[in-house]
Protein backbone atom coordinates (compact mmCIF):
# COMPACT_ATOMS: atom_id res chain seq x y z
CA UNK A 1 0.00 0.00 0.00
CA UNK A 2 1.14 3.91 -0.16
CA UNK A 3 1.05 7.17 1.39
CA UNK A 4 -0.76 9.95 -0.84
CA UNK A 5 0.55 13.66 -0.32
CA UNK A 6 -1.77 16.75 -1.89
CA UNK A 7 0.11 20.43 -1.61
CA UNK A 8 -1.82 23.47 -2.46
CA UNK A 9 -3.75 21.15 -5.23
CA UNK A 10 -6.00 23.03 -7.48
CA UNK A 11 -8.44 22.55 -9.85
CA UNK A 12 -9.28 25.47 -12.55
CA UNK A 13 -11.05 25.11 -15.54
CA UNK A 14 -11.06 27.13 -18.69
CA UNK A 15 -13.75 29.42 -17.91
CA UNK A 16 -12.40 30.67 -14.57
CA UNK A 17 -14.41 28.21 -12.11
CA UNK A 18 -12.33 26.77 -9.53
CA UNK A 19 -13.03 23.39 -8.48
CA UNK A 20 -10.75 22.76 -5.92
CA UNK A 21 -8.82 25.56 -3.94
CA UNK A 22 -5.76 24.64 -2.66
CA UNK A 23 -6.27 21.21 -1.08
CA UNK A 24 -3.55 20.26 1.44
CA UNK A 25 -3.28 17.01 3.67
CA UNK A 26 -2.40 13.80 3.09
CA UNK A 27 -3.82 9.96 3.74
CA UNK A 28 -1.23 7.46 5.63
CA UNK A 29 -0.51 4.21 4.51
CA UNK A 30 -3.46 1.76 4.89
CA UNK A 31 -5.85 4.88 6.01
CA UNK A 32 -9.12 5.21 5.17
CA UNK A 33 -10.01 8.71 4.34
CA UNK A 34 -13.28 10.03 3.37
CA UNK A 35 -14.12 12.91 1.43
CA UNK A 36 -17.87 14.55 1.91
CA UNK A 37 -19.41 17.34 1.29
CA UNK A 38 -22.78 18.28 -0.59
CA UNK A 39 -22.95 17.86 -4.74
CA UNK A 40 -20.79 20.34 -6.53
CA UNK A 41 -18.06 20.75 -3.82
CA UNK A 42 -15.32 19.29 -5.43
CA UNK A 43 -14.76 15.68 -3.92
CA UNK A 44 -15.48 13.76 -7.12
CA UNK A 45 -13.41 16.39 -9.15
CA UNK A 46 -10.59 16.02 -6.22
CA UNK A 47 -10.48 12.40 -6.42
CA UNK A 48 -10.29 12.31 -10.13
CA UNK A 49 -7.25 14.69 -9.93
CA UNK A 50 -5.47 11.71 -7.59
CA UNK A 51 -6.59 9.35 -10.17
CA UNK A 52 -5.48 11.26 -13.18
CA UNK A 53 -8.70 11.58 -14.52
CA UNK A 54 -8.74 15.12 -14.41
CA UNK A 55 -5.55 17.24 -15.06
CA UNK A 56 -4.02 19.30 -12.12
CA UNK A 57 -4.22 23.27 -12.30
CA UNK A 58 -1.54 24.10 -9.88
CA UNK A 59 -0.09 21.85 -6.73
CA UNK A 60 1.51 18.92 -5.97
CA UNK A 61 0.31 15.45 -5.89
CA UNK A 62 2.78 12.24 -4.52
CA UNK A 63 2.66 8.67 -4.14
CA UNK A 64 4.88 7.14 -1.76
CA UNK A 65 6.79 10.46 -2.38
CA UNK A 66 6.90 10.22 -5.80
CA UNK A 67 5.11 13.08 -7.52
CA UNK A 68 2.45 12.02 -9.99
CA UNK A 69 1.20 15.19 -11.28
CA UNK A 70 2.15 14.34 -14.92
CA UNK A 71 1.83 10.03 -14.60
CA UNK A 72 -0.85 8.57 -16.42
CA UNK A 73 -3.68 7.06 -14.63
CA UNK A 74 -2.71 3.15 -15.40
CA UNK A 75 0.94 4.09 -14.17
CA UNK A 76 -0.28 5.22 -10.40
CA UNK A 77 -1.01 1.78 -9.55
CA UNK A 78 -4.53 2.89 -8.01
CA UNK A 79 -8.05 1.27 -8.86
CA UNK A 80 -10.80 3.57 -8.92
CA UNK A 81 -14.36 1.98 -7.71
CA UNK A 82 -17.18 4.42 -9.74
CA UNK A 83 -20.68 5.25 -8.86
CA UNK A 84 -22.55 3.27 -11.62
CA UNK A 85 -20.41 -0.29 -11.42
CA UNK A 86 -19.53 0.16 -15.33
CA UNK A 87 -19.51 -3.39 -15.63
CA UNK A 88 -19.12 -5.31 -19.13
CA UNK A 89 -22.96 -6.64 -19.94
CA UNK A 90 -21.87 -9.72 -22.24
CA UNK A 91 -19.24 -10.51 -19.91
CA UNK A 92 -19.89 -13.10 -16.68
CA UNK A 93 -18.45 -11.98 -13.17
CA UNK A 94 -15.55 -13.82 -13.60
CA UNK A 95 -14.40 -12.16 -16.87
CA UNK A 96 -15.62 -9.05 -15.65
CA UNK A 97 -12.83 -9.28 -12.70
CA UNK A 98 -10.27 -10.46 -15.48
CA UNK A 99 -10.94 -8.30 -17.53
CA UNK A 100 -7.94 -5.58 -16.47
CA UNK A 101 -5.85 -7.92 -15.44
CA UNK A 102 -6.02 -9.31 -19.45
CA UNK A 103 -5.23 -5.88 -20.55
CA UNK A 104 -2.44 -5.60 -18.36
CA UNK A 105 -0.77 -8.81 -20.02
CA UNK A 106 -1.05 -11.07 -17.26
CA UNK A 107 -0.78 -14.44 -17.57
CA UNK A 108 -4.01 -17.02 -17.51
CA UNK A 109 -2.76 -18.87 -14.18
CA UNK A 110 -2.21 -15.51 -12.31
CA UNK A 111 -5.88 -13.91 -13.30
CA UNK A 112 -7.47 -17.15 -12.44
CA UNK A 113 -5.73 -17.29 -9.27
CA UNK A 114 -6.43 -13.23 -8.25
CA UNK A 115 -9.96 -13.67 -9.40
CA UNK A 116 -10.93 -16.81 -7.10
CA UNK A 117 -8.89 -14.69 -4.22
CA UNK A 118 -11.26 -11.88 -4.70
CA UNK A 119 -14.18 -13.73 -5.26
CA UNK A 120 -13.90 -15.78 -2.02
CA UNK A 121 -13.42 -12.41 -0.13
CA UNK A 122 -16.76 -10.86 -1.65
CA UNK A 123 -19.14 -14.08 -1.39
CA UNK A 124 -18.45 -14.23 -5.18
CA UNK A 125 -17.78 -17.55 -5.93
CA UNK A 126 -20.88 -19.24 -6.67
CA UNK A 127 -21.48 -15.92 -9.51
CA UNK A 128 -18.22 -16.01 -11.54
CA UNK A 129 -20.50 -17.77 -14.28
CA UNK A 130 -23.28 -15.40 -14.13
CA UNK A 131 -23.74 -12.19 -16.52
CA UNK A 132 -24.09 -8.97 -14.65
CA UNK A 133 -27.84 -8.22 -15.52
CA UNK A 134 -28.97 -11.40 -13.29
CA UNK A 135 -27.28 -10.03 -10.09
CA UNK A 136 -28.39 -7.82 -7.36
CA UNK A 137 -27.60 -4.69 -7.02
CA UNK A 138 -25.50 -5.44 -4.04
CA UNK A 139 -23.69 -8.18 -6.01
CA UNK A 140 -23.24 -5.84 -8.72
CA UNK A 141 -20.98 -3.51 -6.15
CA UNK A 142 -18.70 -6.49 -4.87
CA UNK A 143 -18.18 -7.37 -8.51
CA UNK A 144 -17.17 -3.85 -9.44
CA UNK A 145 -15.22 -3.89 -5.77
CA UNK A 146 -13.67 -7.40 -6.94
CA UNK A 147 -12.38 -5.54 -10.36
CA UNK A 148 -10.57 -2.90 -8.11
CA UNK A 149 -9.37 -6.00 -5.73
CA UNK A 150 -7.98 -7.96 -8.21
CA UNK A 151 -5.14 -5.44 -9.18
CA UNK A 152 -4.01 -5.57 -5.61
CA UNK A 153 -3.51 -1.71 -6.17
CA UNK A 154 -1.57 0.83 -3.92
CA UNK A 155 -4.64 2.75 -3.39
CA UNK A 156 -8.29 2.46 -3.87
CA UNK A 157 -10.53 5.52 -4.37
CA UNK A 158 -13.95 4.78 -4.31
CA UNK A 159 -16.51 7.64 -5.89
CA UNK A 160 -19.75 7.26 -4.32
CA UNK A 161 -20.08 3.58 -4.85
CA UNK A 162 -23.13 2.67 -2.56
CA UNK A 163 -25.52 5.98 -3.99
CA UNK A 164 -27.60 3.51 -6.70
CA UNK A 165 -28.08 0.77 -3.56
CA UNK A 166 -31.35 1.20 -0.89
CA UNK A 167 -31.20 1.92 2.47
CA UNK A 168 -31.07 -1.68 3.66
CA UNK A 169 -28.44 -3.18 1.19
CA UNK A 170 -26.14 0.28 1.84
CA UNK A 171 -26.07 -0.50 5.71
CA UNK A 172 -24.71 -4.06 4.47
CA UNK A 173 -21.99 -2.92 1.49
CA UNK A 174 -20.61 0.05 4.27
CA UNK A 175 -19.81 -2.93 6.45
CA UNK A 176 -18.70 -4.94 3.76
CA UNK A 177 -16.15 -2.13 2.97
CA UNK A 178 -15.21 -1.78 6.28
CA UNK A 179 -14.39 -5.44 6.94
CA UNK A 180 -12.46 -5.45 3.36
CA UNK A 181 -10.37 -2.38 4.31
CA UNK A 182 -9.60 -4.15 8.10
CA UNK A 183 -8.76 -7.33 5.89
CA UNK A 184 -6.02 -5.63 3.58
CA UNK A 185 -4.95 -2.60 5.65
CA UNK A 186 -5.63 -1.31 2.64
CA UNK A 187 -5.21 2.63 1.49
CA UNK A 188 -8.26 3.92 0.31
CA UNK A 189 -9.87 7.12 -0.30
CA UNK A 190 -13.94 6.93 -0.71
CA UNK A 191 -16.08 10.29 -1.46
CA UNK A 192 -19.61 10.44 -0.50
CA UNK A 193 -22.26 13.05 -0.18
CA UNK A 194 -23.93 11.02 3.10
CA UNK A 195 -22.52 11.96 6.23
CA UNK A 196 -23.96 8.95 8.11
CA UNK A 197 -20.91 7.14 5.37
CA UNK A 198 -18.74 9.44 5.91
CA UNK A 199 -19.30 9.28 10.25
CA UNK A 200 -19.52 5.67 10.19
CA UNK A 201 -16.67 4.38 7.26
CA UNK A 202 -13.89 7.02 7.90
CA UNK A 203 -10.98 6.65 10.09
CA UNK A 204 -10.46 10.35 9.39
CA UNK A 205 -12.85 13.18 7.05
CA UNK A 206 -12.42 16.10 4.80
CA UNK A 207 -15.13 18.46 4.61
CA UNK A 208 -15.56 20.08 1.22
CA UNK A 209 -17.86 22.95 0.26
CA UNK A 210 -17.67 25.14 -2.31
CA UNK A 211 -13.98 23.89 -3.22
CA UNK A 212 -12.54 24.49 -0.15
CA UNK A 213 -11.38 22.24 2.72
CA UNK A 214 -13.47 23.20 5.69
CA UNK A 215 -12.11 20.52 8.69
CA UNK A 216 -9.97 17.50 8.47
CA UNK A 217 -10.46 15.43 11.59
CA UNK A 218 -11.87 12.04 13.00
CA UNK A 219 -15.27 11.63 12.64
CA UNK A 220 -15.75 12.32 16.82
CA UNK A 221 -13.37 15.47 16.17
CA UNK A 222 -15.74 16.94 13.68
CA UNK A 223 -18.76 16.39 15.59
CA UNK A 224 -18.18 17.86 19.17
CA UNK A 225 -15.82 20.33 17.99
CA UNK A 226 -17.21 21.71 14.61
CA UNK A 227 -14.67 24.07 13.04
CA UNK A 228 -17.61 26.66 11.37
CA UNK A 229 -21.29 26.60 11.34
CA UNK A 230 -21.04 24.68 7.20
CA UNK A 231 -19.42 21.71 9.15
CA UNK A 232 -21.80 22.08 12.38
CA UNK A 233 -24.84 21.90 10.26
CA UNK A 234 -23.73 19.29 7.74
CA UNK A 235 -22.76 16.72 10.10
CA UNK A 236 -25.15 15.63 12.21
CA UNK A 237 -28.42 13.84 12.09
CA UNK A 238 -30.90 15.62 12.97
CA UNK A 239 -28.52 18.82 12.01
CA UNK A 240 -27.45 20.92 14.84
CA UNK A 241 -29.96 23.71 16.45
CA UNK A 242 -28.26 26.41 15.59
CA UNK A 243 -29.60 30.18 17.11
CA UNK A 244 -28.36 33.59 16.08
CA UNK A 245 -28.36 36.25 18.83
CA UNK A 246 -26.08 38.71 21.40
CA UNK A 247 -24.50 37.26 24.26
CA UNK A 248 -25.25 38.92 27.35
CA UNK A 249 -23.96 38.46 31.47
CA UNK A 250 -25.82 40.30 33.39
CA UNK A 251 -28.16 38.08 35.53
CA UNK A 252 -26.89 35.30 34.48
CA UNK A 253 -25.72 34.08 30.83
CA UNK A 254 -28.18 34.79 28.40
CA UNK A 255 -28.87 34.54 24.59
CA UNK A 256 -31.02 37.33 23.46
CA UNK A 257 -32.44 36.36 20.12
CA UNK A 258 -35.38 37.52 17.91
CA UNK A 259 -36.66 34.02 18.85
CA UNK A 260 -37.23 35.00 22.63
CA UNK A 261 -34.29 34.42 25.59
CA UNK A 262 -31.91 32.08 26.37
CA UNK A 263 -30.73 31.23 30.04
CA UNK A 264 -27.29 29.63 29.43
CA UNK A 265 -26.81 29.46 33.19
CA UNK A 266 -23.89 31.56 35.81
CA UNK A 267 -20.81 30.46 34.43
CA UNK A 268 -19.47 30.47 30.42
CA UNK A 269 -18.62 26.73 28.72
CA UNK A 270 -15.67 28.65 27.77
CA UNK A 271 -13.13 31.68 28.74
CA UNK A 272 -13.12 32.78 25.14
CA UNK A 273 -16.93 33.79 25.88
CA UNK A 274 -15.97 36.83 27.81
CA UNK A 275 -14.55 38.33 24.96
CA UNK A 276 -17.64 38.01 22.96
CA UNK A 277 -20.66 39.90 25.23
CA UNK A 278 -22.81 42.30 23.17
CA UNK A 279 -21.54 40.65 19.50
CA UNK A 280 -23.52 38.75 17.34
CA UNK A 281 -22.91 35.13 17.60
CA UNK A 282 -25.16 31.36 16.78
CA UNK A 283 -25.51 29.64 19.11
CA UNK A 284 -25.40 25.65 18.87
CA UNK A 285 -27.17 22.73 20.58
CA UNK A 286 -26.86 19.27 19.11
CA UNK A 287 -30.29 17.45 19.58
CA UNK A 288 -29.34 15.44 22.35
CA UNK A 289 -27.97 18.36 24.24
CA UNK A 290 -31.79 19.85 23.92
CA UNK A 291 -33.37 18.13 26.14
CA UNK A 292 -37.35 18.51 28.40
CA UNK A 293 -36.15 20.00 31.53
CA UNK A 294 -36.42 17.56 34.61
CA UNK A 295 -35.40 20.13 37.43
CA UNK A 296 -34.52 23.81 37.94
CA UNK A 297 -34.64 26.90 35.91
CA UNK A 298 -35.79 26.12 32.15
CA UNK A 299 -33.01 27.51 29.26
CA UNK A 300 -36.22 27.82 27.08
CA UNK A 301 -39.70 26.93 26.42
CA UNK A 302 -41.02 26.15 23.28
CA UNK A 303 -44.39 24.39 21.28
CA UNK A 304 -43.66 20.49 20.73
CA UNK A 305 -45.51 20.53 17.21
CA UNK A 306 -44.34 17.37 15.71
CA UNK A 307 -43.21 13.63 17.41
CA UNK A 308 -41.17 11.34 14.97
CA UNK A 309 -41.15 7.97 16.78
CA UNK A 310 -37.68 5.87 14.97
CA UNK A 311 -37.60 3.21 17.32
CA UNK A 312 -35.11 3.59 19.89
CA UNK A 313 -35.34 7.19 20.06
CA UNK A 314 -37.39 10.11 19.08
CA UNK A 315 -37.22 13.43 17.59
CA UNK A 316 -39.24 16.16 19.42
CA UNK A 317 -40.01 19.49 16.69
CA UNK A 318 -40.42 22.49 18.76
CA UNK A 319 -41.34 25.61 17.39
CA UNK A 320 -39.46 28.25 19.35
CA UNK A 321 -40.51 31.57 17.46
CA UNK A 322 -40.11 31.15 13.97
CA UNK A 323 -37.72 28.76 14.02
CA UNK A 324 -38.08 25.13 14.48
CA UNK A 325 -35.60 22.91 17.57
CA UNK A 326 -35.04 19.66 17.23
CA UNK A 327 -34.55 17.35 20.46
CA UNK A 328 -33.47 13.61 21.25
CA UNK A 329 -35.20 11.86 23.25
CA UNK A 330 -35.94 8.66 24.87
CA UNK A 331 -39.33 6.64 23.72
CA UNK A 332 -40.01 6.90 27.56
CA UNK A 333 -39.12 10.96 27.75
CA UNK A 334 -42.04 12.05 25.15
CA UNK A 335 -44.21 15.30 25.99
CA UNK A 336 -47.97 15.55 24.74
CA UNK A 337 -48.09 17.03 21.12
CA UNK A 338 -48.83 20.71 21.30
CA UNK A 339 -47.83 21.26 25.04
CA UNK A 340 -45.37 23.86 25.65
CA UNK A 341 -42.50 22.21 26.63
CA UNK A 342 -40.11 23.81 29.11
CA UNK A 343 -35.88 22.56 27.77
CA UNK A 344 -33.11 22.65 29.69
CA UNK A 345 -29.39 22.74 27.78
CA UNK A 346 -26.07 20.93 28.63
CA UNK A 347 -24.03 23.87 29.15
CA UNK A 348 -20.92 21.74 29.01
CA UNK A 349 -21.70 21.16 25.30
CA UNK A 350 -22.48 24.06 24.02
CA UNK A 351 -20.99 25.36 20.97
CA UNK A 352 -20.68 28.83 20.02
CA UNK A 353 -19.56 30.84 16.85
CA UNK A 354 -18.69 33.95 15.11
CA UNK A 355 -22.01 35.51 13.97
CA UNK A 356 -20.06 37.33 11.09
CA UNK A 357 -17.64 34.77 10.15
CA UNK A 358 -18.89 31.42 11.13
CA UNK A 359 -16.07 30.58 12.45
CA UNK A 360 -15.74 28.69 15.92
CA UNK A 361 -14.92 30.27 19.13
CA UNK A 362 -12.48 28.32 20.68
CA UNK A 363 -11.33 28.54 24.03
Amino acid sequence: MAAVCLDQLRKVYPNGHIAVANASFGIADGELLVLVGPSGCGKTTLLRMIAGLETISDGTLSIDGRVVNQVAPKDRDIAMVFQNYALYPHMTVAENLGFGLRLRGHGKADIDRRVAAAAATLELASKLDARPATLSGGQRQRVALGRALVREPRVFLLDEPLSNLDAKLRLSMRLEIARLHRQLKATMIYVTHDQIEAMTLGQRIVVLDRGMIQQIGTPMDLYECPANLFVAGFLGSPAMNLLRGTLRADDGWRLLSEQGEIRLGHSPATPAWQDWLDRDVVLGVRPEDLQPQTAGAAALSAQLEIIEPVGNEVFLNLRFGEQVLVSRVSPRNVPESGSVVPLELASARLHLFDGASGERIHA
